[in-house]
């Protein structure tokens, strides 16, 4: 199957077109001061009705008049669906994921929303719980012919959205980052987002062929119905060529058996010269790590992006 009659098939698979974009109908709540940047606390329409609370960084280099480049930042699941965007953007949670924080001090505009079933996008109703409502949401969106991974893709196609509303944004120049789950949403959302300049995921590529075999539940991102065996996760991540890719790894992360791993990047690689892109995408596997962002792994993903958005 071509890549295009597999982006169709890709597109089918995960509940077929989206909705065109309604109005943002942006909303700010608060402003919070840190060192060398600003936090903006805002919600935006990602359809009309469901707004997506975000929080956006903006260091203090950037202005309407000198414009900086932007990453969104997806947040890990880590099976803490009480954390979402304030992690990444180092108001709570792990100190190693304070990344869009980290990104802000380096001169990036940085955009960290919560993810569907995540801090403050949990059950409104309160009846459900943590993975109970994550469960939930994903078995309705199989009712109605779609999957989760559909629904994360449109929101973060908002995101970019948004983004380029902003005049402190240089609107050509956004890149997007995420780690475990968030690595997931970066290879899902990049076939269908060229916005997206310059893409990096940190510690995870399941394939289904290593999830089948180890019996593993992983998150629910990850599901997309009707593409294997012809097809599997890394060819979703190979439609993204020619742009920028990157993807680390650890050897020992048991989400991404790593046997499987090598032969989804030698996929993905395959993809990328097929495309007369070959160094569009690259690659780190660290021996001996597990599910982590080691200091290489960092050191890596600002290289890229200092490389395709400065």
């Amino acid at each position: 199957m071509a890549d295009e009659q597999f982006r169709e098939h890709l597109l089918k698979s995960l509940g077929g077109e989206w909705p065109e974009p309604c109005l943002l109908n942006v909303q700010h709540r608060e402003t919070i001061k840190k060192e060398g940047f600003r936090i903006e606390s805002v919600f935006y329409d990602a359809e009309p009705g469901d707004a997506i609370p975000a929080l956006l960084l903006v260091p203090d280099c950037a202005t309407d008049d000198n414009p900086a480049p932007a990453i969104c930042v997806w947040h890990q699941h880590a099976g803490q669906w009480h954390l979402g965007k304030g992690e990444p953007a180092g108001l709570t949670g792990n100190p190693m994921h304070h990344t869009g924080a980290a990104l802000a001090r380096e001169g990036y505009v940085v955009l960290c929303p919560d993810a569907l079933c995540f801090e403050e996008r949990q059950d409104s109703t309160g009846k459900l719980k943590g993975g109970n409502y994550e469960r939930f949401e994903f078995l309705r969106y199989v009712v109605e012919g779609k999957c989760m991974a559909w629904k994360n893709i449109l929101d973060m196609r908002r995101a970019v959205d948004f983004l380029q509303s902003r005049p402190e944004v240089f609107a050509q120049k956004i890149g997007c980052y995420g780690h475990s789950m968030g690595s997931t949403h970066t290879w899902l959302v990049g076939p269908w987002e060229p916005r997206l300049k310059c893409l990096v995921g940190n510690c995870c590529l399941p394939t289904y062929k290593a999830m089948h075999q180890e019996h593993m539940l992983h998150c629910f991102p990850n599901f997309v119905p009707g593409i294997f065996p012809e097809h599997d996760t890394p060819d979703i991540a190979g439609l993204i060529a020619p742009r920028a890719l990157h993807l680390n790894l650890g050897e020992l992360d048991g989400g991404s058996p790593i046997d499987e791993a090598r032969r989804g990047v030698e996929v993905i690689a395959k993809a990328y010269e097929e495309s007369g892109a070959a160094i569009g995408f690259s690659h780190y596997i660290e021996e001996d790590s597990g599910h982590i962002l080691s200091e290489e792994m960092w050191s890596r993903t600002k290289k890229c992006f200092s490389r395709h958005l400065l």
